[in-house]
């Protein structure tokens, strides 16, 4: 017989967990959701030999040791406490498509940030948690999965939001595919700058305000290309930040963001799915801090899509949705101080 049942409502798919860390917050959210760690890893290396991903570990700790690292101890312990291959190579593979939009609040009064992220990997909407995280420039609450040691986006009551972008390929390789790609981690490899997460996240540790933030973010030399998004507290504390290794353009005022470059002249292979359609529509669509999501809607909603987010600083509100494959993965997420 065959085994029918009935669809997931929003009652009764599971809720984003809340974790209150410090400072060593991805130890500490492993710890806490070791469990859904091990689930994740499990969906984002099915089908990888073990061999293969033990080869990448080893190739992302030497990257990260050879450039010293800021974080590679608490990636070691991170590893030590997983005991499985596949650690070190998902802390630095920040490589996301996205789709942002920085712009006035409705009101007028504030900056809010819409942020959709797609992937791949199945699993990443049904696992994210929101860690609220005691950093040293003041709270800040981050979309992320336990033992993540970046920070792809986030808001900071009173200070900003941000998230990070996959940019598009730079044609490194004479613009075939295989040979671009080999181009640009050999590139990486060569490269002695912090991953693009790994700057964001020190935006959200260091950065008193929407000022600091975005001259961080701009002037901060970087191991791979990048796209940031932040929106602050007042209507025109909104940029987009499209960045190369050592290059920033950045787009001041309201705008939005997928997957391909917007700064005049420079030239890379899109990423995603129809990086344009998703930016115009992200320019014109007329997100709210509801949690009923309505407003996600395709191409800006697609199979890949794996978290929904919208923030606003000022008011120090946040809501989130975890999605998979088929839809809404988890309950909506609301936040406020």
């Amino acid at each position: 017989m065959t085994d029918v049942r009935p669809a997931p409502t929003l009652e009764t798919l599971p809720a984003i967990p809340m974790i209150d860390v410090g400072a060593d917050f991805p130890f500490e959210t492993l710890i806490a959701e070791e469990a859904r760690a091990h689930a994740l890893l499990d969906s984002a290396t099915k089908g990888v030999p073990k061999r293969a991903l033990a080869g990448l570990d080893t190739v992302s700790r030497r990257w990260l040791a050879k450039w010293d690292n800021a974080h590679l101890g608490e990636i070691d312990r991170i590893a030590e406490r997983l005991a499985r291959p596949g650690a070190y190579f998902l802390s630095v593979n920040y490589e996301w498509a996205c789709t942002v939009g920085v712009r006035p609040t409705p009101d007028g009064r504030g900056a809010m940030l819409v942020r959709v992220l797609d992937w791949r990997t199945r699993g990443l909407g049904r696992h994210v948690i929101a860690a609220r995280v005691a950093g040293a420039a003041g709270p800040f609450v981050t979309l992320t999965w336990p033992g993540y040691s970046g920070v792809l986006q986030a808001m900071a009551p009173g200070r900003f939001s941000a998230a990070l972008n996959q940019a598009p390929m730079p044609k490194r390789g004479g613009g075939f595919y295989p040979f671009d790609w080999l181009a640009n981690k050999v590139k990486v490899w060569q490269t002695p700058h912090e991953t693009p997460a790994h700057l964001l996240r020190r935006a959200f540790e260091e950065a008193a305000d929407f000022r600091a933030a975005r001259a961080l973010l701009a002037n901060t030399p970087i191991a791979s290309p990048a796209i940031f998004s932040l929106a602050g507290v007042t209507p025109g504390e909104t940029a987009i930040i499209e960045r190369t290794e050592d290059k920033a353009f950045v787009h001041d005022g309201t705008s939005a963001a997928a997957n391909s470059w917007q700064a005049p002249g420079w030239r890379g292979r899109a990423r995603g799915d129809d990086s344009a359609g998703r930016t115009q529509q992200m320019h014109c669509l007329a997100a709210t801090l509801a949690p009923d999501f309505t407003w996600l809607a395709p191409p800006i909603l697609n199979p890949r899509t794996r978290l929904a987010m919208v923030a606003d600083a000022r008011t120090c509100r946040l809501v989130a949705q975890g999605y998979e494959q088929n839809g809404p993965a988890t309950r909506p997420l609301e936040f406020a101080v």
